[in-house]
């Protein structure tokens, strides 16, 4: 692997772009000397910026795109790790189109012809460039009016690399798309695309990076932004529309305080979050963050947020980011790009990648998921695929542009019920800029028998709320489901997106009582500790190979949280839940495979 060590003038060549078309790798964080120029970039960027963007606020309502929404384009910018970037290109461009910022566009169609990938659905920008990690200086997709008019908005790059910064201003004016940049006082603000998540309904999620980045006292410059916490959400609402903006503590040792080398919002309930074993790296600060928001927050259905849990990865010798832990590469599988129906992931050694696919492929029906290996060094620069040992992975190196015209649909999907007497309400938010004019839930319960639709009515015409109703169905059904809409214009949209293959589902519970021979089979021996204010084990006696679903609800029935979903082999298995984050009373641990439903009671002090 090749190294750069940057001395002060080399640093100052690279400010005027002299890098911009060399052959070098440039890491995530700053290269060695590069911290040298923060002051004199960022005076100059706050006072050459303006080209052809917007740096006051939009005039009308603005609402920042989740990243699961529709994508019109990926952004990728071509230079290091092609071997990387050509299989991010094949996956994609299935999808959506490819816009390539490159130096040479001849070159770069060449080395993709030679690994067999079409020319199908690119587009080349020959711009200069610095470095490969575009989700940090590109722009956010952004709705006026929920879904009238497409923006974009660029934040201050918080890297002294001036070409980067140009991007944004390159692939927009490609697409004729509105271009705001908080870059001018009062509005200026430093932010980056890896510590950015939105949820599309006015939440985002952050580390405390960005307020060490606008507070007037950055480590490596006395130019950086000067807010208060207060200003900075208000710029963030003023471009984003985002009305609460959660900021969790950094990193111990993740270096650049990104939260998607850690986390990553699959929707807007759930937040896949990396695991480190008990006690290990930053595992204790992962965990204190994760149970900081569960203790504050709640999704904007107003239900609490659904937490599933992947594993991070070590070094082949057992070591993790972290000093005392051996100093590894901060190996992560959170660190993935959704690209309509497509998830590129990357994957490092199979005994750890097996486990990943398998928790993202069932928290993500349906999807498509492309894995990439980021950890393979070869001494050949084009096969070289060691990539996360700059700092970052697949999510940082693409980017998302959304749909011009987008059919939005927003779901709260259905929670286990004990009830099988009464039709299941299925509401959601359905929009798009020239109306809608049907839509329709597709429910089933054998994935091998036809979808049956439902048609669903406009039930609140100033929230867009829509809804339909599946049939009762007698206790022990599991049913699948998804939503289609019809915009007025013809367009036509599924939620979710990989749909008929992606769907939601649901478990019909039944009768709350409790079969004591089932009792006493499954759950052979009891929980532990019982009552409960913390770890708790939920043993569980498996009769043959099954799929199992294991979860937590309250007295009434009302489904909580996951603990297991997924194929358990025969025999005794061991279960964990953390109950620190739930309010003390009685609670319910459900077991429910394809042929038992067994109950115990979970008192939590």
């Amino acid at each position: 692997m090749r190294k750069i060590y940057l001395t002060f003038i080399l640093a100052g060549w690279l400010l005027q772009g002299f890098y911009a078309q060399q052959e070098i790798i440039l890491p995530k964080g700053f290269a060695p000397g590069e911290e040298l120029l923060m002051d004199d970039y960022l005076q100059q960027a706050q006072q050459s910026y303006g080209r052809s963007s917007i740096t006051t606020p939009p005039g009308l309502p603005v609402r920042t795109a989740a990243q699961w929404e529709e994508a019109q384009a990926l952004v990728i910018t071509w230079t290091s790790y092609p071997a990387i970037l050509r299989e991010i290109v094949r996956a994609a461009q299935t999808e959506c189109k490819v816009i390539i910022h490159c130096s040479d566009s001849n070159a770069v169609k060449s080395n993709l012809s030679n690994y067999g990938i079409p020319h199908f659905n690119l587009m080349f920008l020959q711009v200069p460039y610095n470095s490969i990690w575009i989700r940090d200086y590109a722009a956010n997709t952004c709705y006026l009016n929920d879904v009238d008019s497409l923006v974009l908005v660029d934040w201050m790059y918080n890297r002294p690399r001036p070409l980067d910064d140009q991007i944004p201003a390159a692939y927009s004016n490609l697409l004729g798309i509105p271009l705001f940049e908080t870059n001018t006082y009062p509005n200026n603000l430093m932010n980056t695309g890896g510590n950015w998540m939105s949820d599309g309904m006015g939440t985002a999620f952050a580390s405390k990076l960005i307020i060490d980045e606008n507070d007037g006292n950055g480590p490596y410059s006395l130019s950086y932004p000067n807010h208060s916490e207060s200003e900075i959400n208000q710029i963030i609402q003023a471009f984003h529309g985002v009305t609460r903006y959660i900021k969790m503590d950094v990193l111990p040792y993740d270096g650049i305080h990104h939260i998607d080398m850690h986390m990553k919002l699959l929707d807007e309930e759930t937040i896949l979050v990396g695991q480190f074993p008990d006690g290990i790296s930053d595992g204790p600060q992962i965990e204190a963050n994760i149970q900081y928001v569960l203790s504050n927050f709640q999704t904007s259905f107003g239900t609490p947020y659904k937490i599933v849990r992947v594993p991070m990865p070590p070094s082949t010798g057992g070591s993790y980011p972290g000093a005392p832990f051996g100093d590894a590469y901060y190996r992560n599988y959170s660190n993935f790009v959704i690209v309509n129906k497509t998830v590129i992931m990357p994957v490092y050694r199979e005994q750890y990648d097996t486990t990943a696919i398998r928790v993202i492929r069932e928290n993500m029906p349906g999807y498509r998921i492309v894995t990439i290996d980021a950890d393979n060094s070869n001494a050949n620069a084009d096969l070289n695929q060691n990539i996360i040992s700059q700092g970052g992975v697949i999510h940082c190196i693409t980017h998302l542009v959304g749909v011009k015209e987008p059919l939005r649909i927003v779901h709260n999907d259905l929670d286990d019920t004990w009830d099988d007497s009464n039709p299941y309400s299925v509401d959601a938010i359905i929009q798009h800029k020239s109306g809608v004019v049907s839509a329709e839930v597709f429910w089933r319960t054998d994935t091998t028998q036809p979808y049956i639709s439902v048609s669903m009515s406009l039930t609140n015409a100033t929230t867009d709320t829509w809804t339909g109703y599946i049939p009762a169905q007698p206790a022990g059904s599991q049913i699948y489901y998804y939503i289609h809409a019809t915009a007025t214009n013809g367009k036509q949209q599924v939620r979710p997106m990989p749909a008929p293959e992606g769907y939601w589902r649901f478990n019909v519970l039944g009768s709350a009582s409790i079969n004591e021979d089932l009792l006493s089979s499954v759950f052979n021996k009891p929980l532990y500790p019982n009552p409960s204010k913390g770890i708790t084990c939920v043993p569980v006696n498996q009769f043959q190979q099954d799929e199992v679903h294991v979860f937590v609800s309250d007295i009434h029935g009302r489904y909580i949280e996951t603990i297991f979903m997924g194929t358990v082999a025969s025999g005794e298995h061991n279960f964990f839940i953390n109950t620190l984050h739930y309010k003390p009373g009685i609670y319910k641990i459900t077991y429910q495979s394809n042929k038992h439903v067994a109950t115990q009671k979970l008192i939590i002090r």
